[in-house]
């Protein structure tokens, strides 16, 4: 897991954080070279205060697979929740120390997940 932004709106945080709530978007992108295919993981999430943004945070995570291996649907969730873990486990070690220490992330929402479009991606 590679974090790619962390952006703190320093000008959005105030002493009350009563409300502050959070959202997380899977992005998942084919990848392929001549002797491999994969899948690339992006989650982004951003909390947020009264609409005002606090945090974007960012992190991607590939997958590689060989050509002759077959992924199904059950394969294919474990990735995303290693990754959404991956994610997560990033975000616990960062918030340390910042306004957003005693906040979690809400759990992934597999039943949003379209795991029928991402197989052929694998293939």
């Amino acid at each position: 897991m590679i974090v790619t932004a962390w952006n703190f709106h320093l000008s959005n945080i105030s002493n009350n954080l009563q409300g502050l709530r959070n959202t997380t978007i899977l992005y998942v992108m084919p990848k392929r070279n001549a002797l491999k295919k994969g899948i690339a993981c992006r989650l982004s999430c951003r909390f947020v205060h009264e609409e005002e943004p606090v945090l974007d945070y960012v992190a991607e995570h590939s997958y590689v697979i060989d050509f002759d291996e077959v992924i199904d649907k059950t394969e294919l969730l474990k990735m995303l929740r290693n990754s959404f873990a991956g994610f997560e486990e990033k975000f616990e070690f960062r918030k340390l120390g910042t306004i957003l220490q005693n906040e979690n992330l809400r759990p992934l929402d597999e039943t949003v997940i379209d795991l029928d479009s991402i197989i052929p991606l694998l293939h």
